[in-house]
């Protein structure tokens, strides 16, 4: 019975991403953004930054898991290598997450000034989700 009832499940999952890709392709829509900006306070966004690592549990994890394999035994002051680790770390994250900044915001302008792009991004999508469908129905167990 529950081989029947698994793979009813497994149909209705093959029709959802079928459904969607279907809807993805017809779609004819335009990316449309909210045009109201808030100001919103520079220290406000640092704190919320800071918070959202502190209480970030991979991070703790990394730096007490990862971080101490490369502090030397013999060294004068370990504490004053894992500082000098993580800010390595830190300044790195910090690089790497302007970069990401930039350049999501040089990808959205595109986006929203292209609806030529947006509609092959809609494609693509379609074609995935036709895809995992194939590949669902498809599947043995």
């Amino acid at each position: 019975m529950s081989a029947q009832v698994f793979q009813i499940i497994k149909l209705a999952g093959v029709l959802y991403l079928l459904y969607l890709a279907w809807s993805m392709w017809r779609d004819k829509g335009s990316l449309k953004l909210d045009k109201t900006v808030t100001e919103v306070n520079g220290f406000h966004i640092v704190v919320k930054g800071i918070l959202i690592n502190i209480l970030n549990p991979k991070l703790t994890l990394f730096f007490f898991a990862f971080l101490p394999q490369f502090v030397s035994p013999d060294a004068i002051s370990p504490t004053k290598q894992m500082i000098g680790l993580s800010s390595i770390f830190m300044g790195m994250t910090f690089v790497i997450f302007v970069l990401y900044g930039i350049l999501a915001s040089v990808i959205s302008k595109y986006l929203i000034n292209s609806p030529k792009a947006i509609r092959r991004i809609q494609r693509s999508f379609a074609i995935v989700f036709a895809g995992l469908a194939v590949k669902l129905a498809l599947s043995e167990q």
